[in-house]
């Protein structure tokens, strides 16, 4: 077990923050403590490991001061540790890394309808070597590709020339309905992402713009079916305000995943739209409507719930008379005071 720095103003300053990798697998956060406090004192220091426990090979040290750490990339960068030789450097935020990840393989959606594998070759051969492609449909057959290049160059080369361009013959352009965003209809053409990169990318999105945040009302629906897109669960819910923002939440199939949210610009609109659509039936599902909560908020509710205290306001005098006629009678006064929160108490 390891201190940590637990002031966050120094943690997220990154001064005195370096990064080790190539770390031997046998290095625990010990050794890495023992091999890093010869240049300063260290504020907190760990090795990355993996679910069960194992060594990532990478790690990270922050020293209180900034002079320390340089001396320390000084003297123990391209050193043996162990079996390896491993690298040391000042750490950087994701945000500061210059030209982002190195990658080959894009993801290209909002095609056309009659785009195949001769279009394929045919828009992406010309940045270079494809090594593989695919080409898929959603539910709802829209198609959208996967195509791998033999370089990274190639694979960069492709998304800055082909992101945002128009396929649409004239004829489709004067189609488009009233109403629909320009970008619906663009090619979007990017370097693939994991899940878990794209989940990360969503919530650095939400969190972007905290004043805007505050001016709407952000609402979380779940329940939704699969076939559900941004542009349907729009429609739901534009009866009742004018949305700022609408996204239903898909998976690496294009598949919504459930659930989406939906934010409206003041808060009477976002009443009416959980007053209305909350136990809605759309598709054969009661719709779950309710305000969205951050992360943090929602645990510190359930909490606040299930804490012993908070389970003992909810005893009451008719939870008692209850309890005592029998298991079955006590469970289902349980079940009742639960949604209801406090109300027990008043």
């Amino acid at each position: 077990i390891m201190w940590s720095q637990r002031d966050p103003s120094l943690r997220k300053s990154g001064a005195g923050n370096i990064f080790v990798k190539n770390l031997d697998k046998n290095i625990d956060n010990k050794a890495l403590y023992d091999t890093f406090s010869l240049f300063g004192n260290i504020l907190s220091c760990k090795v990355a490991c993996d679910p069960s426990g194992k060594s990532r090979g990478y790690g990270f040290v922050h020293y209180e001061t900034e002079e320390a750490a340089k001396q320390a990339i000084e003297r123990v960068n391209n050193m043996q540790i162990g079996d390896k030789q491993v690298e040391v450097h000042s750490f950087q935020k994701r945000t500061e890394r210059e030209g982002g990840p190195a990658f080959t393989n894009i993801y290209a959606k909002n095609l056309p309808d009659d785009f195949d594998e001769e279009k394929l070759k045919s828009m992406f051969s010309e940045f270079g070597t494809i090594t593989s492609s695919v080409i898929l449909e959603d539910r709802l057959s829209r198609k959208f590709c996967f195509v791998n290049y033999e370089t990274t160059e190639a694979a960069g080369k492709a998304v800055e020339a082909l992101n945002g361009k128009d396929l649409r013959t004239e004829e489709q352009k004067e189609a488009q309905k009233e109403g629909d965003k320009q970008e619906d209809y663009l090619l979007y053409v990017a370097r693939h992402m994991s899940k878990a990169e794209r989940a990360r990318e969503f919530r650095e999105k939400s969190s972007a713009d905290p004043v805007g945040r505050a001016a709407g009302v952000n609402l979380y629906v779940k329940n939704l079916d699969e076939g559900t897109t941004d542009a349907s669960l729009r429609e739901l819910f534009e009866p009742f305000g004018a949305i700022t923002s609408c996204i239903a939440m898909k998976d690496d199939k294009e598949k919504c995943k459930g659930f989406g949210f939906v934010c409206y610009s003041t808060p009477d609109e976002a009443t009416k739209a959980v007053t209305e659509m909350h136990l809605k039936v759309v598709k054969g599902k009661p719709l779950y409507v309710g305000l969205a909560e951050k992360k943090d908020q929602r645990q510190e509710r359930l909490r606040n719930r299930y804490s012993p205290g908070a389970m003992g306001g909810m005893g009451g005098k008719g939870m008692g008379k209850d309890m005592g006629k029998g298991g079955k009678g006590g469970m289902g006064a349980m079940g009742g005071m639960g949604g209801m929160g406090g109300m027990g108490g008043m």
